[in-house]
């Protein structure tokens, strides 16, 4: 197991920690396990329709992350949402190699007003740690919105 200071508590309150192990198992992909989930990766030089690439696994920690705190807001807002769909869109840079842009649109299914759509997509971008750990270096860019229903 890797430790790290950073894990000492501040406050008494211990930091949250995470565990991936990730494993090559051809020359076409590798497999990422965490808990008691696993995911094929996209390792193959010539990619591969069937498993996200580490591009593709970042945009998806970003939508996840987005959901995730909306999920997390949302009852202590009293917000009513019958769903959320994220679109994302990304451009990487060759040198350095980076994601150079991602766009974003949240798409959320409810009566709420506009005020309170903004309210959540603050939300979203203060309290998100990958949203917050992507958007130093990379031009994050996009919206929150009702979809028509």
């Amino acid at each position: 197991m890797l430790l790290n200071e950073l894990e000492t508590p501040v406050n008494d309150k211990p930091k949250m920690t995470f565990n991936v192990q990730a494993r090559r198992i051809d020359a076409h992909g590798s497999l990422a396990r965490c808990k008691e989930a696993d995911i094929t990766l996209d390792t193959d030089l010539a990619g591969r329709p069937d498993a996200f690439n580490p591009a593709e696994l970042l945009m998806a920690a970003l939508a996840a992350c987005m959901i995730k705190g909306i999920e997390r807001v949302t009852p202590i807002l009293k917000f009513d949402l019958r769903g959320v769909e994220v679109r994302l869109y990304g451009v990487r840079q060759d040198v350095p190699p980076k994601m150079e842009l991602i766009d974003y649109e949240i798409l959320v299914d409810t009566d709420e007003s506009d005020h309170r759509l903004d309210l959540l997509h603050d939300n979203v971008k203060k309290y998100g740690t990958v949203y917050n750990t992507v958007a130093p270096g990379t031009r994050l860019n996009g919206v929150l919105k009702r979809t028509a229903s």
